[in-house]
Formats: C-alpha cells, sequence, structure tokens
C-alpha cells in the first residue's frame, strides 16, 4: 500500500542530475528512510543522468513510500527504442563507463527493478526494502548477552572540557577530574596539545589543532593521565561561541570502549559497527565503491569521483594522483568535468602557504569567485564550491579527492568529514592499484626499452637509425615526432625526418615545422616544453579561416582549409623537445608532440627522455661509422690501380672480390701499369693477414712496385728492394706472395713475358689447343728472409693464348672437406678456348662461387690476359 508520494520533472540539462539527487535525498530522509538514502541517490543519479544526457529529454522523477520498501520511478521521454524481448539475454555494457550503467547497478543494488514501456514513455523503477528496526528508533545495534557487553566502570563518565580560541583549557568538569586525575586548577589555561596524545587518525592529516577549529568533530585519540598513561578516549567537539562573538570548543570526551555514547551513527553504517566475529560484516570499501569493485586503477578512479560525486550531492568531481617525488598532483578520473582538457592536467602540492594551499590538508571553498584561482583546476569550468581532503597511506601523500558544485556555499566541514571518511577507506586500494598499473608500466617500458635497443643496434646506417626513432615513438609515446639534427658545433639544427600515425597529415607538419625556428640545442636533460608548434598551426587556421570568409588572401590551392585545419588539429596539444646527447654534445633533438587539448603523461616522458639517450648514442655511432667508413673506402680504394691501361695487341680483365661487409680492398692486391714505351708492369699479389696492416703493406707493394719498375730495374731486383722494404715495417710487417711480370707485345702479334713468382700460385697458361700448364716456377715469399736470391722466367705467349693468375682465395675455394685446388681450377680454364679475356675471368669467377654455397670467406683476385693475334685483311 502506497502510503506517500512525491514527482517532480526535471529538464533535459546537465546541472538536473544533482538536482534529481538532492530531491530524492531530501525526500526520503523527510520519510526517516536514511537507511537506504545513499542507493536510492546512486541509481537515481544514473537513471536521470541516462533520460537528461544520453536520451536528452526531461525527466519524470516519483518517489512511492510503503511500509517496508520505496520505490523510484524515473521516465523519459523517448520511446523509439527496441523493446528487448522476454528471453534475450540483455547486454548492460561495461561498469567501467561513466554513464549508461543505470540497469546494471539496478541489478547490483535494488530489491526489484523493471523497465515498463508505453507510446509515450519509457519507465524505469527499482524497488529498495527497509531494514527491519525496532519501533521509534532511529538506529540499533543487534542485542548481545551480558557478557558481550563492554566493560565500564560503576557508571559511565563523560568529561566536559572547553577549550578557548587560543586552545587553553577554560572549563574542565569533576568527571574529566576522574578519568584523567587532574584538578581543575592544574589544568586550567594549559594547552590541550600539552595532555593530547594525538595519533593522527590513518588517512587524515587534521591534528588536534585543527580539529578544535572544525564546527564539528568526532574521533579518537589519547590524553595523557596524571599517572603518566595515555588514556584512549573518543571525543565529540563542537565549535561555539558566546553572545560577545567569542568562539570556543566544547569537547565530550568518554572511554573509548564506551564511544557509542557518543558516537553518531555515519549512513549505511560504519566500519566499528560490523565486527570481525560477524561472518556478514560489510567491508567499508565496497560500501562506498559497489561491488563488484573495477579490477583496473582508471575504473577504480572513475567509479570513485562518481560516487563521491553523488555522496554529496556534487556537480562535478575528480580526483588527483601524486607523482612519485609527491610533489605534483596529476588529474587522473573527473566528471561533469571538460575531461579531455582535464586529464593528465597536474597543480602543485602545496599550491600557496597556508593550510588551505596545501593538498595534504582537508579545505572547503564556499566561493570560488571570491578567491579566483585557489583552486586552478576548476578556473573556467563554473564551479564555485569545492570540498577537497587527501588520500593518504601510511601517513604519505597519495592523492585529493575533491567535490564541486556550480552553487556557492554547498559545502562545510562536515561534508569535508564526510568525504575524508570515503577517502581513507580507498585510499589504500587506490594506491595498490596505482603500483599496480606503474608496476605494469615499468615491465611494459623494460621491454620497449629492451627492443628498441636490439633495433637501434642493430644498425649503422644513418637514415635507417632516424626512421626507427619516429618509428618507435609513434604512436607508442606520442601522436607526431619530429627529428633534428646538428652536423657540427656551429651548424644549426636541421629538420632530417618527420612522422605522424596518420600517413596523410606528413606533409602538411612538415611544412608547418620546416616554416618556424628550430628549437634551441639546450643540452640540459628531461623534456622541456615547446610551444612554437601549436602557435604557428592557430595562425595558420586562422589565417586560412578568414581567407575562406573573404576576409584575406585567395586561397591558391584549393585544398588548403582541410590541410591547414587538420595539421592544427594534431599539433595543437602538448609539444615537448628532449635534447639528443652523445659524448657530451648535442647531436639533434628529439620533438614529440600531441593532439589538440592532450597533455604528456609523466611516466611518458621518463621512458621518451630514456629512449632519446639510447637514440642518440646510437645516431651517433651511425654517423662515427658512416665518416671512417668514407675515409677506410677512401683509402682503400687508394690501394688499387684508377683504371687499366689499353695494351696494344693484348687483352686484359681483372675481377676482385674483398671478402667481408663494406671492404673493397682486403689483403690481396693486383696492377697493371706502363713501364716505359712498349713495355708494360703487372702483379698480382696476397698479404698474409686483413685489416689495416695488410693494407699498409698492399700500399706499400703497389707503390714500390711502380717506383722500381720505372727507375729500370728488372723484375728480381725490384721484389729484393720490395722485401727489404716490407722487413724494414719491423713488427708491422707482413708475409707477402707476389707473381710480377713485364710484357712486350711484339708485331707478329704474339707477347714476351718475363716472370718472377715469389710464393704465389703458379700462373696457368691456356694454349689455343686446350692444353693447361703452369707458365712459371715457384720461388720463396716475400718478408721472410733478408737474403733473397730471385730470377725471372722469360716465356712467349702466342696468339690466340691465355695467361690466367689468380690468388689463394680462387685455389682454396671450399665446401665442406672438398677444395678446387689447383687441379679444379686448370679443369675449368680447359673449357675456355677461343673466350675473350674477359670471357674467362668471368667463366672462372662463376665457378668458384657456384663451387660453395656459403659466402667466400677470403679475398679474390682474377688477372687474365689474352694475346688475340694479328687480324687478318
Amino acid at each position: 500500500m502506497i502510503t506517500a508520494r512525491a514527482a517532480a520533472t526535471f529538464d533535459p540539462v546537465g546541472r538536473s542530475v544533482a538536482t534529481a539527487r538532492s530531491f530524492v535525498r531530501d525526500t526520503l530522509q523527510g520519510w526517516g528512510f536514511s537507511d537506504v538514502v545513499d542507493d536510492a541517490v546512486v541509481l537515481t543519479s544514473e537513471l536521470v543522468t541516462n533520460a537528461v544526457v544520453h536520451a536528452g529529454t526531461a525527466a519524470d522523477v516519483e518517489c512511492l513510500r510503503s511500509e517496508d520498501a520505496v520505490r523510484i520511478q524515473v521516465a523519459d521521454h523517448y520511446p523509439e527504442r527496441e523493446i528487448p524481448l522476454q528471453q534475450s539475454p540483455v547486454n548492460m555494457g561495461s561498469p567501467d563507463r561513466e554513464g549508461g550503467r543505470g540497469l546494471q547497478l539496478c541489478a547490483a543494488l535494488a530489491n526489484r527493478w523493471g523497465v515498463e514501456y508505453t507510446s509515450t514513455h519509457k519507465q524505469v523503477w527499482f524497488q529498495l526494502d527497509l531494514p527491519d528496526r525496532p519501533v521509534g528508533t532511529r538506529a540499533a545495534g543487534p542485542s548481545l548477552p551480558a557478557e558481550l557487553l563492554p566493560i565500564a566502570d560503576g557508571r559511565v563518565r563523560v568529561a566536559v572540557v572547553q577549550i578557548d580560541r587560543l586552545g587553553a583549557i577554560s572549563a574542565w568538569n569533576e568527571d574529566a577530574e576522574d578519568l584523567f586525575g587532574y584538578a581543575a586548577e592544574q589544568v586550567m589555561g594549559k594547552p590541550l596539545n600539552d595532555l593530547a596524545a594525538w595519533p593522527h587518525t590513518p588517512g587524515t592529516s587534521t591534528g588536534i589543532a585543527e580539529a578544535l577549529q572544525l564546527s564539528r568533530w568526532e574521533g579518537s585519540y589519547g590524553v595523557r593521565g596524571a599517572h603518566g598513561r595515555v588514556i584512549p578516549v573518543y571525543a565529540s567537539h563542537l565549535r561555539v561561541r558566546d553572545t560577545d562573538g567569542e568562539p570556543s570548543t566544547v569537547c565530550l570526551l568518554v572511554r573509548d570502549d564506551e564511544r557509542a555514547v557518543l558516537q553518531t551513527p555515519l549512513r549505511g553504517g560504519t566500519p566499528e559497527q560490523a565486527t570481525l566475529s560477524e561472518p556478514n560484516a560489510t567491508d567499508p570499501f565496497e560500501v562506498f565503491i559497489g561491488s563488484p569493485a573495477p579490477d583496473d586503477l582508471d575504473g577504480l578512479l572513475q567509479r570513485t569521483v562518481e560516487r563521491a560525486r553523488d555522496m554529496l550531492d556534487g556537480d562535478a568531481a575528480f580526483l588527483l594522483l601524486a607523482t612519485d617525488d609527491e610533489t605534483e598532483l596529476e588529474v587522473r578520473a573527473s566528471t561533469g568535468l571538460p575531461s579531455a582538457r582535464q586529464r593528465f592536467a597536474r597543480v602543485q602540492v602545496e599550491a600557496s602557504p597556508g593550510r588551505y594551499g596545501s593538498a595534504r590538508m582537508p579545505a572547503v571553498h564556499e566561493d570560488l569567485t571570491v578567491v579566483p584561482g585557489a583552486v586552478p583546476l576548476l578556473t573556467g569550468t563554473g564551479m564555485r564550491s569545492v570540498v577537497t581532503v587527501p588520500l593518504k597511506v601510511e601517513g604519505r601523500l597519495t592523492g585529493s579527492l575533491g567535490v564541486a558544485a556550480e552553487a556557492a556555499g554547498r559545502y562545510s566541514n562536515e561534508e569535508a568529514l564526510r568525504l575524508q571518511f570515503a577517502a581513507d577507506r580507498i585510499a589504500l586500494a587506490v594506491e595498490s592499484a596505482r603500483l599496480g598499473e606503474l608496476e605494469r608500466l615499468r615491465r611494459g617500458s623494460l621491454s620497449f626499452l629492451v627492443e628498441a635497443s636490439d633495433l637501434l643496434a642493430g644498425t649503422l646506417d644513418r637514415d635507417q637509425t632516424l626512421a626507427l626513432m619516429a618509428q618507435m615513438t609513434v604512436p607508442t609515446l606520442a601522436t607526431w615526432c619530429a627529428v633534428y639534427t646538428i652536423a657540427d658545433q656551429s651548424a644549426e639544427p636541421y629538420l632530417s625526418y618527420v612522422l605522424h600515425e596518420d600517413e596523410e597529415r606528413i606533409d602538411g607538419l612538415k611544412a608547418l615545422l620546416a616554416k618556424i625556428a628550430p628549437p634551441d640545442p639546450v643540452p640540459t636533460p628531461g623534456a622541456r616544453v615547446w610551444t612554437a608548434p601549436s602557435e604557428a598551426a592557430h595562425q595558420a587556421a586562422l589565417r586560412t579561416s578568414m581567407r575562406s570568409l573573404g576576409l584575406g588572401e585567395p586561397m591558391s590551392v584549393a585544398s588548403g582549409i582541410g590541410t591547414t585545419l587538420s595539421t592544427a588539429s594534431a599539433v595543437g596539444g602538448e609539444t615537448v623537445v628532449l635534447p639528443l646527447v652523445a659524448r657530451n654534445r648535442v647531436i639533434g633533438m628529439l620533438t614529440l608532440g600531441k593532439p589538440s587539448e592532450e597533455h604528456f603523461r609523466q611516466e611518458i616522458l621518463e621512458l621518451a627522455e630514456d629512449l632519446s639517450r639510447r637514440a642518440a648514442l646510437a645516431l651517433d655511432n651511425a654517423r662515427l661509422y658512416s665518416e671512417r667508413m668514407a675515409i677506410s673506402q677512401s683509402l682503400q680504394r687508394s690501394l688499387l690501380p684508377p683504371e687499366l691501361p689499353q695494351i696494344p695487341g693484348v687483352e686484359v680483365e681483372v675481377i676482385y672480390r674483398a671478402a667481408g661487409e663494406g671492404n673493397e680492398v682486403g689483403g690481396d692486391f693486383y696492377d697493371l701499369f706502363p713501364i716505359r714505351d712498349g713495355a708494360y708492369g703487372f702483379a698480382i699479389g696476397d698479404v698474409c693477414g686483413t685489416g689495416p696492416e695488410a693494407a699498409a703493406v698492399t700500399g706499400l707493394a703497389r707503390h714500390a712496385l711502380r717506383l722500381l719498375a720505372r727507375e729500370g730495374f728488372g723484375g728480381p731486383a725490384v721484389l729484393e728492394r720490395l722485401n727489404a722494404a716490407i722487413l724494414d715495417e719491423g713488427a708491422r710487417s707482413r708475409f707477402l706472395t707476389l707473381l710480377y711480370g713485364e710484357l712486350w707485345p711484339q708485331e707478329d702479334g704474339s707477347a714476351v713475358l718475363k716472370i718472377v713468382c715469389a710464393g704465389h700460385p703458379l700462373p696457368l697458361r691456356l694454349r689455343q689447343d686446350g692444353t693447361v700448364e703452369p707458365y712459371a716456377e715457384p720461388q720463396p715469399l716475400l718478408g721472410v728472409m733478408d737474403d733473397l736470391e730471385l730470377y725471372e722466367q722469360t716465356m712467349t705467349l702466342d696468339p690466340g693464348d691465355v695467361l690466367l693468375c689468380v690468388t689463394d682465395g680462387v685455389t682454396e675455394r671450399r665446401e665442406g672437406t672438398r677444395m678446387l685446388g689447383d687441379d679444379g681450377l686448370a679443369d675449368v680454364l680447359t673449357t675456355c678456348t677461343g673466350l675473350t679475356a674477359g670471357a674467362v675471368a668471368a667463366r672462372i669467377m662463376r665457378a668458384v662461387e657456384r663451387f660453395a654455397t656459403d659466402a667466400p670467406s677470403d679475398d679474390m683476385a682474377i688477372l687474365a690476359m689474352r694475346v688475340p693475334g694479328l687480324h687478318k685483311e
């Protein structure tokens, strides 16, 4: 049977949600249903939000009272929606969303609920049953056996102590004398601080001095008695003033185990009312957050701000978490505020001197218009009154929770105490979730940096390193990035690479950055904000908009409007610059950017800083490698002849392959040069070993051969003097095998050769009939003995003959235990009858490469000379 009814209609505007909450709270409290007020307010808030925000219609709220329950109905005027089938499952959405959870909360909190559709409206209703209570009582505990009742003295003593405005004791009754052992004349005029043992209740930062200044305060602390021991007491403070306006505080104190005499039952019950022996004891965290609690940090924070807003009938709420150094607070969740702008914004823990300027203390601002800027987070949001309380774990500040309203004077110290009580209940859970998130972020960061290091270490190419730097930051760390490089200390920063997560915006972003001055190359570590890109983008967008309205110069490109506006949106957020420092020198800057109204989280900036250090070293290594490679290649090229001379009547072909990546010259070398008119020198050699020492001997040998041969020395004399020069190198000397010869083309089409083969593979001669034979005798190699007696051999190449000279990289080509060898080379050469010198050299090289599948491990040089003979008319 319905015994009372209350109804109201609310317009489809955001503030109607808070008004509807107040309507339901006032109605139920007027009916004496304070036990179900909180659940009813939460459910009403969700359902009215669905109506006025999501459905966009007015909301009709009706409260119905019966003898044992209360029913609340919320109707909107949007019937054009799908009616769920009776047996089909209803998708209630994610419980962590800010809106749209009305039905899910009804299922979790209400005893009964349902949805009714008519032709004009949709109505959601829920019913909350009233708890059984003795008639005529506001609140009551369970009936307990006498042996479980708390032990007290013969009578309960209530000490009455009055404290003046300076904190000194001005009244002390007889019960105070009995409880603490001090006569009134012993304590009158003394500060209460001298007697109070303040424990700093976990989660609050209110001290005894602050508690005495509040309009009302309840809680536990200790009083040191005359016997020196601390007596735990439960206190109730009330701030009053006398007829002259002089303020003072009246304190009622009882022994802590007799607290029920003074304690005011909180709505929904207090944690102390449920003992561990009760099997169904209520978890105070779940009372505030609801069950099940979100299992992720963002979901937990969002649920917290929504419940805090509903609890205090606020229009907005926000929660900030402390940074690692606890000097700043970062906004991590909000409701009723422009979240895109506020999320991850930062405020100082100590914004100004004094109690109300510190986030470590509870604070109430009755009207922000009187003290503009007192809460920077709420500037420009329309909020006028706000209450904030700290979140603390083991005395350490971990965050701050605030609730705000559009009206002034909405909050007092009583609301601050209620909010602080809630903050104490969720502080540990929030901190645990935050530490879990940090651990996951650190693991992810470590994995990210390991992968980044592997990728950066895998290349020594400068352009590829720049591309990797950009690809690792976008979109993992930023929406876009730009890399500036500095060639040397006197050079200006140069825009080397630009990347955006949307490829279509890269060109516009690159054009914009090219028009503004690059950031200053400051070596100071850490990220610094760079405002030039966003300012330039906004100016460009403004000019584009004015042109489109005919207020400026006409657009030269039709698509310019869209490009400029999209570029402004892409770089309109926060932009930071990190220096690329390697070997104590700034070699560039890494610029990271966010789109409009977005900011970087501190964890992301720290990760980007770690990445920039690795990237800077990789980029500098790539630069050094490129420079040294250029020098090395230039020196290597100087060890080989720039070009082969044309020898009348002789075809010459050379193929050279240096083993190893990036090498142009190894220990093998060749040369062919004119000595004097009609005479040419040729050489092919192999220096023992590799690296710079072998290259040095290569250069010595090639230049010494040319110089000595042109001075008129014969083959043996040339090699003997070269042997002495190699030995003079001392510890840097290397063994050298060398085939040196001199060639004289003849008028009859043949060629005369004089050859000295010093420890080198013997040259092979291919005759026109296909026979192959060695063309010299072996002699000692160079760089071993001082007294070296060499001799030269003279022979003639007939027309059509081929002389093949190779290094041991050809004959020692291996595949497992097999080796090509001299016989294998001779077999290949027999198939080259009638081929030109170039074809012979190419066939030999192809046969060597096909002999084994692995890449060559030794340098190879092939010198082929063929006497084609005279052309007949």
